[in-house]
């Protein structure tokens, strides 16, 4: 699969506006209408205190991972807000992201941050 076909969505604002408006509605129309082949949403920072507070904002996550969003968390942020649990509850992958993202940046992948 070619690495342009491809889209990687950092998300680390805790406003819900931002991820109502923009991250879930991008992700899982870039899914859906077959924008990009593969859409991964990476939880970080933030955004991962307002996922695990917050029980639409989780099913909303859920939604996305049905519809083929990846949906994944760094494990060290989810864990220092302690929200990691609430994460993995609905299937949410938790990792350390530190060297994976920086291989996304160095290959050029499309990248949003948000």
């Amino acid at each position: 699969m070619d690495a342009t076909d491809n889209l990687f969505i950092l998300w680390t604002s805790s406003e819900k506006e931002t991820f109502d408006e923009m991250v879930y509605m991008y992700a899982l129309n870039g899914k859906k209408l077959g924008w990009w082949k593969e859409v991964t949403l990476i939880i970080w920072g933030a955004s991962a205190r307002l996922c695990g507070e917050d029980e639409v904002v989780r099913l909303k996550i859920k939604e996305l991972a049905e519809n083929g969003v990846q949906v994944t968390a760094c494990k060290a942020c989810a864990e220092d807000l302690g929200v990691a649990e609430k994460l993995e509850n609905i299937g949410v992958e938790v990792k350390y992201w530190g060297r994976p993202l920086t291989q996304v940046l160095q290959s050029g992948a499309k990248l949003i941050t948000i």
